[in-house]
């Protein structure tokens, strides 16, 4: 969220942000992705916790399928997460070095990061090729999941391109722009 959004909502009362209309623009394709999964694991707990405490009959594929979905979950989120540039990240280490040394560290960790989901996404799509197994508990196979992890990491490999542009474009990431500006100032 920036500065001005959060400025806008700290004067705003709670009807008038209830309010407010959705501005649709703001959300990625991975955004409604892992909301419909999201939905899809809680009724799906939903479904274990009725089955084992109110029939006293639990349905054996529900826990498997739970933790399938959350594996999924966190994947598909960390697309978003790389699109927001939302990750952990060291702030701390901006603060102590020239503005201009900031900047072309952000374009570094751009490409460091590029590199490394590219990297990740040939890795586990070799060991999805790798591997025959099937889920114990429905008749599937697990190499379906690494190919969704493969997916996922290679939208984090796009993402992360989108995101080193954004910074070519701005001259750098929020985090160096912000420090560029204090040290100005002063």
């Amino acid at each position: 969220m920036s500065e001005q959004d959060q400025e806008i909502l700290d004067t705003m009362e709670f009807d008038e942000i209830m309010d407010a209309p959705i501005e649709w623009r703001k959300f990625g394709v991975e955004d409604y992705i892992v909301f419909f999964i999201f939905w899809v694991l809680a009724a799906d707990i939903f479904l274990q916790f009725f089955t084992r405490y109110v029939l006293n009959s639990s349905l054996a594929w529900t826990e498997e399928i739970a933790r399938y979905l959350l594996i999924a979950v966190g994947f598909v989120g960390s697309i978003m997460c790389v699109r927001k540039n939302s990750h952990i990240m060291v702030e701390f280490l901006y603060r102590f070095i020239p503005p201009m040394v900031g900047r072309i560290l952000v374009h570094f960790i751009d490409v460091l990061r590029i590199g490394f989901f590219a990297m990740l996404t040939l890795i586990c799509y070799r060991l999805a090729g790798k591997t025959h197994q099937m889920m114990v508990s429905i008749d599937f196979p697990k190499s379906a999941m690494y190919y969704l992890i493969c997916v996922c990491l290679a939208g984090m490999a796009v993402r992360s391109v989108q995101v080193a542009f954004r910074h070519v474009r701005q001259g750098g990431s929020k985090i160096s722009l912000e420090h560029a500006r204090h040290v100005t100032s002063e």
